[in-house]
């Protein structure tokens, strides 16, 4: 995937929804185009780290090196090459300053509310019903807007349509029953309902623009362990396995492997094992440690993988673990 643009996404987070929109409306294809990167926010990969200190998605790097980490902005840069559809092209200057007051207020004052109710135990908030009746003012003005032609700048969707559209898709997933019940919010429920059942927001939250298992970076190690000796082992400080039905002591080290060798190892060792979770490990926690890393090759193949050395796997080590079937999509994250 050398010299292509690369995304960093998280299939629900509404901002690289955003992101992904944009770049779908201006023709980028991932694996062909573009190269999609899904990240677990619960373990960042270090290469997001490294290209934005926000540490979060969405954030593009350009094949220049360059950065875009905000979804506003991607928008606007993938629409600048390539607007098929008139998203930003097209518009009177006077339009684009509506859209963008109210992408000012969607980013703003509704995404302060709506985070708020959502999620009062992390913004330590006393009353989260107060910032539900705040976010929806601020939709009952939307939808004196959407009366006139159905969409926020006439009667074509425009770029603050698919920029707000994902962030009152949240709103209403937090409860659907309320927000559908809500009186005058009629033409906002009509356009909602639009996007929802719209081509454009499958197609984002499908594979490949929309992947469920997050992307494997090189600079971790991983680990293949049945999901009945990783639940075993997550009661106690040490996972005492080596490889499938071979304990570390019997051994004398844990079979490692790097993220382009776990679909083979997968293949190898466990394709006919029952459910299997991946574990994600820290390099620098293992040498932390006191344990050795050592490349050795596999019996039979000349391929070098890493073996860990020095006594049992930490679990402090273990950055993330997820179920894992290459076949499959999804992977569940725990």
């Amino acid at each position: 995937m050398a010299g292509l643009p690369v995304l960093y996404s998280f299939r629900r987070c509404p901002y690289a929804i955003r992101a992904r929109q944009g770049l779908r409306a201006a023709g980028f294809e991932p694996g062909v185009s573009l190269e999609l990167r899904e990240v677990d926010l619960a373990c960042r990969p270090p290469e997001l780290l490294a290209a934005s200190a926000k540490a979060t998605v969405p954030v593009l790097v350009l094949p220049s090196g360059d950065v875009i980490d905000e979804s506003l902005a991607i928008l606007h840069w993938a629409l600048e090459q390539r607007d098929p559809q008139g998203w930003w092209a097209g518009w009177r200057a006077d339009q684009r300053a509506t859209g963008a007051s109210l992408i000012e207020a969607n980013d703003g004052p509704f995404k302060h509310h709506l985070d708020r109710w959502r999620y009062p135990e992390r913004f330590e908030v006393a009353e989260p019903a107060r910032h539900r009746a705040a976010a929806l003012d601020i939709l009952r003005d939307w939808n004196q807007r959407l009366e006139a032609g159905g969409w926020l700048l006439g009667s074509r969707p425009a770029l603050v349509d698919w920029a707000l559209l994902p962030f009152v898709r949240q709103f209403r997933l937090s409860d659907p029953d309320g927000f559908d019940a809500e009186p005058a919010l009629a033409a906002l429920r009509a356009w909602l309902a639009r996007f929802l059942e719209s081509p454009e927001l499958a197609a984002v939250m499908a594979p490949p623009w929309g992947p469920q298992r997050s992307w494997p970076s090189p600079h971790w190690l991983y680990h293949l362990a049945l999901a009945e000796d990783w639940n075993r082992a997550r009661t106690q400080e040490l996972y005492p396995w080596s490889t499938r039905g071979r304990r570390q002591a019997d051994v004398g080290f844990v079979h490692l492997c790097r993220a382009h060798q776990i679909a083979s190892t997968w293949q190898r060792f466990y394709a006919d094992a029952g459910p299997v979770r991946l574990l994600t490990l820290d390099p620098a926690a293992l040498t932390a440690a006191g344990l050795e890393l050592r490349e050795e090759s596999a019996p039979g193949s000349g391929e070098l993988f890493p073996h860990l050395y020095g006594g049992p796997l930490p679990l402090a080590a273990v950055r993330h673990h997820a179920s894992y079937r290459p076949h499959e999509p999804a992977g569940a994250v725990a």
